[in-house]
C-alpha cells in the first residue's frame, strides 16, 4: 500500500473504533482492530485505485470527520487540538465505505476480489479474513462494528457510490450460465 494512503487508513480505522467501540478487553480490541483496520484499507485501496489518487489526496488531503462526527451525533473535539489532529485524515468516503464491508462479509469479500484491478493489487491486503470470513469470535470481539443497524447511518452516506463501483469492476464479472 502506498505511503500516501497510509495516514488516511490508520485515521479511519481509528476513527471507525471510536464510534463503534469493541467488546473490553485486550483480545477484543485488538480483533476489533484487524477487522476495521482491513475494511479501511480495502475501501481506500478502492477509493484511491491510481498512483495518482494517491498523490492527489497526498496533495488536497481527506477532508476529516466533521460530518460523520455530525451523523453519530458525537461531540466534535475541537481540531485545533493537538491530540484530535488525527481526525483531520479522517476521509468520509473511506469511512462509509469500510462501514459498508463490515456489515457485509460478502461485499467485503467482493471488494477484496476489486483490489486486482487497482495501482494497489490484491496482496495489498494480506489475508483478510477476519473481514471477509469473520469468526463468531470476530463478532464478539466487535459487536457495534459489525451490526448492520449501527453502521447504517455511517454506510449509507455512500453506499450506492460503492455498490455501483463494484458492480462495474471488469474481475468480479459472472460466470455465463450454461
Amino acid at each position: 500500500m502506498p505511503t500516501a494512503l497510509s495516514p488516511v487508513i490508520a485515521a479511519s480505522a481509528r476513527w471507525l473504533l471510536a464510534a463503534f467501540p469493541p467488546a473490553t478487553g485486550p483480545l477484543n480490541q485488538a480483533l476489533a482492530e484487524a477487522q476495521a483496520g482491513h475494511a479501511a484499507t480495502i475501501a481506500a485501496a478502492l477509493r484511491y485505485p491510481t498512483a495518482l489518487d494517491a498523490e492527489l489526496l497526498d496533495l488536497l488531503g481527506p477532508g476529516g470527520s466533521g460530518r460523520l462526527d455530525f451523523v453519530t451525533g458525537a461531540d466534535a473535539p475541537p481540531l485545533t487540538d493537538a491530540t484530535h489532529a488525527w481526525r483531520t485524515q479522517v476521509d468520509e468516503t473511506v469511512v462509509s465505505w469500510a462501514a459498508c464491508l463490515l456489515a457485509d462479509a460478502d461485499l467485503a469479500a467482493l471488494a477484496a476480489a476489486c483490489l486486482a484491478a487497482t495501482h494497489h493489487g490484491s496482496d495489498s491486503v494480506g489475508d483478510a479474513r477476519r473481514l471477509t470470513i469473520p469468526s463468531p469470535r470476530d463478532h464478539r470481539a466487535a459487536p457495534l462494528l459489525r451490526h448492520p443497524d449501527f453502521l447504517g447511518p455511517i454506510a449509507d452516506l455512500h453506499r450506492e457510490t460503492l455498490l455501483d463501483l463494484l458492480g462495474a469492476a471488469p474481475a468480479v464479472t459472472a460466470p455465463e450460465p450454461g
